[in-house]
């Protein structure tokens, strides 16, 4: 998940073709020779030859193989440096293996090329009385000269904040200081202009909540100076340290500007309507930190067993696409490069958009996105068909019984250049670095008091990270709202789609035993 500000890249006209596919009884065999996921067993234990109900397809889609994928990125992320980041090889590596599975299961996989400037960080060291102090670079930060800057740690005398150069009072003078300022009020960008601004070498943002604090300046700036984000426990300790005494540091953090050109992965169901397109996302890329396992290996696997699973349903309704993000760890900037491609028209034929960023969190939450603003008010207007959206998974939750939450509907991940476009969106989220709180504990156990994901945007992030069982009630809810949707979207825009029974299935509902053999016959 980004925690990176808007970047759009130029529109360069209409990419995505029209994709086919196609699923031979040929190909079939052939896949169960290669034992290929697209015919393991479901949950079940039997192999269920055309998964067309909810029941079918959440069997169908076994969180052993959603695990196999996250094994496979796990591997690709240790050959390649530690990580799956866009334009690295590791990208390169993660969306081959995506396009062979899909490929594998009878689709037609494309490539939405695009390209975004970046800062990638080659060391961020923070040295305290000989002591180092865990920090991350911002992105956009620029570098601090050969050696790192050295000197005594200030904090602003007026607003600890340190919004403005006011914050650190009438005629402050930094020179050859480090500034250190709480997270919160102003952007980090404004932070770091500040601490230009009376003349500091440096600035540090401290976490106003517990977990890592990874920030961005939003994008390059000759006004700023290098930042970093730490935690909030070691902000207030050296703080603590600087009550009693002048406290020295050394900070070293040195980045490089960079074009990436990358890509966005692509594939769509040969069989529905051209003009009701169900759309499913996650981003495939990965932090630079590390493996990026839980954020967001889980999202793209989950949804790449679905698309495997989904390819085994004789007939479906509506189109439904599948993609893969590049560059969202950068500003959700793969995401935003394809919706500035299509036409009106394009993006009018969508019926929905569903995101899926998270979905393993080890302290996790059951979060469905909040498009009804029933407990969070949300940052952008949800564009009609959100709520209905976002029933689709509510209701599956409530009539399997299973406890779920509101997660505030941001725009901070791949779903906002869509609702953006006024296309629905919603999804699901099983948090990041907000803290879990005693009432969550009650409805899904973990600890309280610390974050959803403790190793958020770290090289901890591998698959030691995902909690099995959130990613396996979320691969199920992610199965069962692709197929739902791609048998009928009325209750979201209006356009009926009628099965094989000639009756449209009813928006988030599991069918009966009655209505499972009818669709069968």
């Amino acid at each position: 998940m980004s925690t990176s500000t808007d970047h759009r890249t130029p529109r360069s006209g209409r990419s995505t073709a029209r994709r086919t596919l196609a699923v031979t009884a040929t190909a079939a065999v052939v896949l169960a020779g290669m034992g290929s996921p697209a015919l393991a067993k479901g949950k079940g234990g039997e192999n269920n030859g055309n998964p067309n109900t909810s029941k079918k397809i959440t069997q169908a889609v076994d969180v052993e193989n959603v695990w196999t994928h996250l094994e496979e990125f796990q591997e690709i992320a240790d050959e390649n440096g530690g990580n799956r980041a866009s334009g690295l090889p590791g990208y390169e590596a993660s969306a081959e293996y995506v396009e062979q599975v899909l490929q594998d299961a009878g689709y037609e996989t494309e490539r939405h090329d695009f390209s975004y400037p970046r800062t990638r960080t080659l060391a961020e060291d923070l040295t305290v009385g000989g002591e180092d102090v865990a920090v991350i670079a911002m992105s956009y930060s620029p570098s601090t000269p050969d050696g790192g800057v050295t000197g005594p740690l200030a904090a602003p005398t007026v607003d600890p904040q340190g919004c403005d150069a006011a914050a650190y009072g009438e005629g402050a003078d930094l020179t050859g200081q480090i500034a250190i300022v709480s997270r919160g009020t102003c952007a980090f960008s404004a932070k770091s202009l500040a601490a230009a601004a009376v003349g500091a070498e440096a600035v540090l943002v401290y976490n106003n909540e517990p977990g890592a604090l990874n920030g961005t300046l939003g994008g390059p700036d000759s006004g700023f100076v290098p930042a970093a984000g730490m935690t909030q426990e070691a902000g207030q300790a050296l703080l603590a340290q600087m009550a009693q005494d002048t406290v020295t540091a050394t900070l070293d953090l040195r980045t490089i500007d960079e074009v990436v050109e990358t890509f966005n992965v692509l594939a769509e169901t040969s069989t529905g309507r051209d003009d009701n397109v169900v759309m499913l996302g996650a981003h495939l890329d990965s932090a630079q930190e590390g493996a990026g396992i839980n954020d967001n290996a889980t999202g793209s696997a989950a949804i790449l067993e679905t698309a495997v699973q989904l390819a085994r349903v004789n007939k479906t309704n509506n189109t439904v696409r599948f993609a893969w993000w590049g560059g969202e760890e950068d500003g959700l900037q793969g995401s935003n490069a394809w919706v500035a491609d299509q036409s009106p028209a394009e993006l009018d034929d969508i019926a929905t958009y569903l995101n899926f960023d998270m979905v393993g969190s080890p302290n996790h939450v059951i979060g469905v996105y909040d498009a009804d603003e029933s407990t969070y008010e949300a940052g952008v207007a949800p564009p009609a068909g959100s709520i209905q959206t976002e029933e689709v998974f509510t209701d599956y939750f409530d009539l399997t019984g299973q406890p779920w939450v509101d997660t505030a509907y941001s725009g901070r991940s791949d779903y906002q250049a869509f609702i953006l476009s006024g296309v629905p969106a919603s999804g699901l989220f099983t948090g990041a670095d907000g803290t879990k709180t005693e009432k969550e504990v009650e409805l899904f156990g973990g600890t309280a008091g610390i974050t959803y994901d403790p190793n958020y945007h770290t090289v901890l992030d591998d698959i030691d990270n995902v909690d099995r069982e959130a990613l396996d009630i979320m691969s199920d809810a992610i199965a069962h709202a692709a197929l739902t949707l791609a048998q009928d979207t009325s209750e979201i825009n209006g356009k009926r789609s009628a099965g094989k029974s000639g009756k449209p299935h009813p928006q988030g509902d599991l069918p009966t035993d009655d209505e499972e053999a009818e669709d069968a016959a």
